[in-house]
C-alpha cells in the first residue's frame, strides 16, 4: 500500500498530540480528486477541533489529519470525474468531517474546489479559502453591505478580518476597523479609513451609527458593539450571538454566520486576487513538521494575516 507523511492526533489535547507520522495514502472514489498537497491554511477550527472544544458539533473518528484549507495539483481523478484533470492546479475548502490537508495528498470531492488563483502561489493561495468565505458570507450573503454602508470590523488585521477590509472596500463601503497599533499601517495599506487601537481606545466611545459590525470576537467586544449600531443595523458574529437578548435590541439585529464551501464565491474570489483587488497577508510559513507550532501561534489571537504550512514544492 502507498503511504505518505501527514499530521495527525490520536486523542485531544495541546499542540503536543499532533504526531508526524507515515500513513496509507488516500485514494479518489468517485466523484473525487486526489491533490498533492503543496500547501495547508491554519485556521483556529484546526485547533479547536484537535483540542475537543468541537467534539460535540463535528465528533470525529480519531486519529485525525486536521486542515481544511488546502492549495495544490490533482495527482489523479476519481470515476465520473469530468470538470478536472491530472496537473490542474486547485484550491478550496475542505469537508470539516473528513480528514484535512496536513499530509502530502488529501482526498477531496471535486464540489469542494476550484482552479486556483493565477497570480499567486500554492502557500498564498492556502490562506484563502476558508477565512475569505467566511469574510464573503458575513458581509454579502448575511449582513446585505451596500456601497453607502459604513462597516466596523473588528480584529481587522486577523485571517477573516484582513480579507473582510478588503471586499468592504471593493464594494464601495467606509471601513473602520479595531486592532492594535502595530497593525495600523498594515490596515491602512489595505485602505481602512479609520483604524482604532483596541488597546488605547474604546470603540464605542469613539464610533457611532454604522450599518454593519463583524465581529469574530465575542464576549465583551461583541456586548459593547450593539450600541455602535444604527436604528436598521446588523451585528454579523463568526462565533455566534453570545446574548440573544441584547440582539433583540429595538431597530437593530445579530446574526451568526457558519462558513460554507461555495465554489462560485471561490471562484469570484480567486478573480479578485488575479485582478489586483485582493490580497492574502501570509504571516507565517512553516514545514508540515511544525504543525504543533502553528497552532501555538494560531492560538495567542494576535496572527496578523494568517500562517500556512507548506508542505510540497
Amino acid at each position: 500500500m502507498a503511504t505518505m507523511q501527514a499530521v495527525r492526533f490520536h486523542s485531544y489535547g495541546g499542540p503536543e498530540v499532533l504526531v508526524l507520522e507515515e500513513v496509507p495514502r488516500p485514494q479518489a472514489g468517485a466523484g473525487e480528486l486526489l491533490i498533492r498537497v503543496h500547501a495547508a491554511g491554519v485556521n483556529p477550527i484546526d485547533w479547536k477541533v484537535r483540542a475537543g472544544h468541537l467534539k460535540d458539533w463535528l465528533p470525529h473518528r480519531l486519529p485525525l489529519i486536521p486542515g481544511w484549507d488546502v492549495s495544490g495539483v490533482v495527482e489523479a481523478v476519481g470515476p465520473d470525474v469530468t470538470a478536472f484533470k491530472i496537473g490542474d492546479a486547485v484550491y478550496g475548502m475542505l469537508d470539516f468531517m473528513r480528514n484535512g490537508a496536513y499530509a502530502e495528498y488529501v482526498a477531496v470531492r471535486t464540489g469542494d474546489l476550484v482552479r486556483k488563483p493565477r497570480s499567486i502561489d500554492h502557500v498564498q493561495a492556502a490562506a484563502v479559502p476558508l477565512a475569505a468565505l467566511t469574510a464573503w458570507q458575513a458581509l454579502f450573503e448575511v449582513a446585505d453591505l451596500a456601497p453607502w454602508h459604513t462597516v466596523l470590523i473588528h480584529a481587522a488585521a486577523g485571517g477573516v478580518g484582513h480579507f473582510a477590509v478588503q471586499f468592504a472596500k471593493w464594494k464601495g463601503a467606509k471601513v473602520i476597523g479595531t486592532a492594535s497599533a502595530g497593525n495600523a499601517s498594515f490596515l491602512r495599506e489595505l485602505e481602512a479609513n479609520r483604524v482604532i487601537d483596541y488597546r488605547t481606545t474604546q470603540f464605542e466611545e469613539v464610533v457611532r451609527e454604522v450599518d454593519v459590525v463583524l465581529d469574530p470576537i465575542g464576549g465583551d467586544t461583541q456586548d459593547r458593539s450593539w450600541r455602535v449600531l444604527k436604528k436598521g443595523g446588523i451585528l454579523v458574529a463568526t462565533l455566534g450571538i453570545s446574548s440573544p437578548e441584547a440582539a433583540r435590541q429595538p431597530g437593530v439585529r445579530g446574526e451568526g454566520v457558519s462558513v460554507h464551501t461555495d465554489t462560485a464565491q471561490l471562484t469570484q474570489i480567486a478573480a479578485l486576487i488575479d485582478a489586483g483587488d485582493l490580497k492574502p497577508a501570509v504571516t507565517a510559513v512553516l514545514p508540515l513538521a511544525e504543525a504543533a507550532r502553528a497552532h501555538e501561534l494560531s492560538q495567542t489571537g494576535h496572527v496578523r494575516g494568517k500562517i500556512v504550512l507548506k508542505v510540497g514544492d
